[in-house]
């Protein structure tokens, strides 16, 4: 173990389709490990083939926290992440296990490692409400438009279509005067409380995105659009913010005749590889970060195992 008295954790992550789930559960096992996911999407019920949802079977016995836990129309923002995954990894520690951050929203990720603060907003809401309104009559563009003005940082971060963070980080800057990208510099300035080792898992970015592409394929082929079809069966509308996850919004617009199917799965790529790019970007401005790439272990998983083994072994084990 390391010499201070921080508990330890473990962050593995990267762009979606990197192949983290594996991984993830493979170090669990060799660790004495548990699992809590960083994902926005996957802790919805119901929400399994387009968030490339850890089945029972996957999991292989070991624990995963934050799946499959709340229903489709609950709010999950970083707050309440921020909140069960410390319940979680409490739980975790008190088992005498080591907690495992898996998943790749690198804003959740920060906001736990750092013990980043964010003031909830109580007060008013009449702002909030003019540019949910505005959304509405004049698309997200516009809003996003609206914060590429103030925070182009934010605005490149954060995608249109994820309207309740553009809106926040709006708030923010109409609050404070001071963009949100700068106030979360800051905060990554922070020393972690917990003695931690964080990987990103990542490839070459043309294998990733055939990588991206396949997954796609595979997941309208195991029944994504009729995954949404039921969704929209059982009153969840298109507004919602897990409707409006890469994989959930442009099929709900093939469902609903905006775009034709084909359209919709292109889109749908488009916007996964996009999304990739942006979580790649995100992580290379993390400090303390050990990139494993793929090519330089041969592609083979039980190389890069052995590499975290070895560095846990020298760091924080």
């Amino acid at each position: 173990m390391s010499g201070n008295n921080k508990k330890p954790l473990v962050i593995l992550t990267g762009p979606t389709a990197v192949g983290k789930t594996e991984l993830s559960i493979k170090l669990a096992k060799a660790i004495n490990g548990e699992i809590i996911s960083a994902d926005s999407i996957q802790v919805y019920k119901h929400f399994d083939i387009g968030s490339a949802k850890v089945t029972e079977e996957e999991m292989d016995g070991i624990k995963h926290y934050l799946i499959d836990v709340l229903e489709p129309d609950e709010e999950f923002n970083i707050y309440v992440f921020k909140k069960m995954a410390m319940e979680a990894m409490e739980e975790i520690y008190s088992k005498g296990k080591i907690p495992i951050i898996a998943g790749g929203t690198g804003f959740y990720i920060q906001a736990l490692l750092y013990d980043i603060e964010f003031s909830e907003e109580e007060g008013d809401k009449t702002y909030r409400h003019m540019l949910e309104e505005k959304a509405k009559n004049e698309g997200v563009e516009v809003i996003h438009d609206m914060l590429k003005a103030v925070d182009p940082e934010s605005a490149n971060e954060i995608h249109a279509n994820n309207l309740k963070r553009v809106i926040r980080a709006l708030e923010y800057y109409n609050e404070t005067g001071m963009p949100i990208s700068k106030h979360n510099k800051e905060q990554r300035q922070k020393e972690s409380p917990y003695d931690f080792r964080y990987y990103v898992l990542n490839m070459d970015r043309e294998k990733l995105y055939n990588r991206v592409n396949l997954r796609v394929d595979i997941m309208v082929d195991n029944g994504l659009i009729d995954e949404v079809t039921k969704l929209k069966e059982m009153g969840y509308g298109k507004e919602l913010n897990s409707m409006q996850g890469i994989g959930y919004k442009e099929i709900r617009d093939y469902v609903d005749g905006v775009y034709d199917k084909y359209t919709a799965i292109e889109t749908l790529k488009k916007n996964t590889r996009n999304f990739a790019k942006r979580q790649i970007t995100w992580f290379k401005r993390e400090k303390e970060v050990v990139w494993l790439n793929h090519e330089e272990f041969d592609n083979d998983k039980d190389k890069i195992l052995n590499f975290i083994l070895e560095d846990l072994r020298k760091n924080i084990m």
